[in-house]
């Protein structure tokens, strides 16, 4: 019938998914599993545009009623602008009533696009770029190897906001590990005022089995932080970040422990970072009862619930048999539970 990629942003949960390219072209970050065991490859228009008749008859009784459409997978612009243009023009006159085109891109395609093909792209329907920053820390870009650096972030991001388009910034406290959380938290601050987005989504990190971060791990180069730890480090990322009319968003990805911590910067600021001022003036136990009730739960929960003491008094027994494992054994079951929620690589040969 059509194809679809493996993943797509949570906010187009609701949207036509237009398999543009096949994978993602650089495919060497060593955090990210998506894409792992496949090659990448460039979807031609005539394939493309066949994909999009046979939605249209499957989705012919509502196809009025379909807003959005997201651009498969992970780079898309790496296609030629009139490829995307005459894409996005047939998405629309196949699906008349699509308000918004979105895609992911990474930095380097976004800096090697003019701003006035951008422009057209934008005039076409194309209004929402996400990108995957991860770091704005130049040490953790290339110890991740996410193959971009702080130069190509800004100069990428900067020419999404010029040319129009909505931008939405994707970051990941954790990803530095505790030796260079605060580096972490800084320099991504310090960028994303830079850049000025209209989205920052956090995306905590956690570690999939398989990762070859896990050789770091075992030769010392990374230590793992905990959620507490993390909840810091967004603590320090939220105090560097100017009060900007820009979305910060904790509430859409379930790995982010604080899920309340969501807002516009102009507007929240104080209230994000009294609420993670709130979770970390808890006792160590009340934090560890408060991330076992999240972690083994999608729901949301106020962090007055761990002052209740019928909860303490249930929780606290299974946190004392966990760590039991040893002094770790808490948190390494809850890093556990995390990867569980990781897209699955697509080899069972990860290097």
């Amino acid at each position: 019938m059509y194809e679809q990629g493996v993943i797509r942003p949570p906010s187009e949960a609701q949207s036509l998914l237009i398999r543009a390219t096949r994978n993602c072209p650089w495919n060497q970050c060593i955090f990210c599993p998506a894409y792992k065991g496949v090659k990448f490859s460039r979807r031609t228009v005539e394939e493309v545009k066949k994909d999009i008749d046979n939605m249209e008859k499957e989705y012919a009784a509502y196809k009025g009623m379909i807003r959005s459409a997201f651009l498969q997978d992970a780079d898309s612009l790496v296609l030629k602008t009139s490829d995307i243009l005459e894409i996005l023009t047939y998405a629309k006159e196949k699906f008349p009533g699509l308000e918004r085109i979105t895609t992911y891109a990474r930095a380097t395609t976004l800096k090697r696009k003019t701003v006035e093909e951008l422009k057209e792209l934008c005039k076409a329907g194309l209004t929402r770029i996400h990108v995957g920053l991860e770091s704005g820390s130049a040490n953790v870009l290339k110890m991740i190897r996410k193959g971009i650096t702080p130069e190509d972030i800004v100069e990428g991001g900067k020419k999404v906001v010029e040319a129009g388009m909505s931008l939405s910034e994707y970051i990941m406290p954790g990803v530095g590990g505790k030796t260079m959380s605060a580096e972490n938290a800084v320099e991504t601050a310090r960028l994303l005022n830079q850049v000025k987005p209209d989205f920052i989504r956090v995306r905590t990190f956690a570690m999939h089995p398989m990762s070859p971060m896990r050789k770091l791990v075992e030769n010392g180069t990374f230590v793992v932080m905990n959620d507490i730890e993390i909840v810091e480090e967004i603590r320090l990322l939220v105090q560097n970040l100017d009060e900007m009319r820009t979305y910060f968003s904790c509430g859409d990805f379930s790995l982010n422990l604080l899920m309340q911590v969501d807002g516009y910067l102009d507007e929240k600021k104080a209230y994000m970072l009294s609420e993670l001022d709130k979770f970390l003036a808890l006792t160590p136990d009340q934090q560890k009862i408060y991330t076992l009730l999240r972690r083994t739960s999608y729901m949301q929960y106020p962090i007055e619930a761990v002052q209740n003491e019928e909860v303490m008094k249930k929780i606290l027994p299974e946190i004392e048999k966990l760590e039991k494992d040893g002094p770790n054994g808490f948190h390494n079951y809850i890093e556990t539970l995390k990867s569980y929620q990781l897209p699955q690589p697509q080899t069972d040969d990860w290097q």
